[in-house]
């Protein structure tokens, strides 16, 4: 059970999300339009979480590395489920943006 929270809070292995990102990763920001507005990582994609599932024909390629963010990892989680739920293969829950961009500098 606990690592099943693990996996699904991204608290497993640390990852090098600058390292990601030098690679081609994309930052998926799963705020509201008005949170995403109010701040955002430079060049991160924003889809609400809400509006995820029917837009998932944005996100063209599923093998490409995707790191979701949020406000502080809940939606970012429910985010990396639902990506991973339909056929994503690298995604990972970056967790909230502010934190994610203290960490990719």
């Amino acid at each position: 059970m606990i690592n099943i929270l693990k996996k699904l809070f991204g608290l497993g292995p640390k990852v090098d999300y600058a390292e990601l990102i030098k690679q081609g990763a994309i930052v998926l920001d799963v705020r509201s339009k008005g949170e995403y507005t109010g701040g955002h990582i430079k060049g991160a994609v924003n889809i609400p979480v809400d509006t995820l599932r029917n837009n998932l024909s944005q996100l063209k390629d599923k093998n490409q590395t995707i790191i979701t963010c949020c406000a502080s990892g809940m939606r970012s989680a429910s985010a990396k489920s639902i990506l991973k739920s339909n056929g994503f293969t690298q995604v990972y829950n970056g967790g909230g943006w502010r934190s994610l961009q203290n960490k990719i500098g």
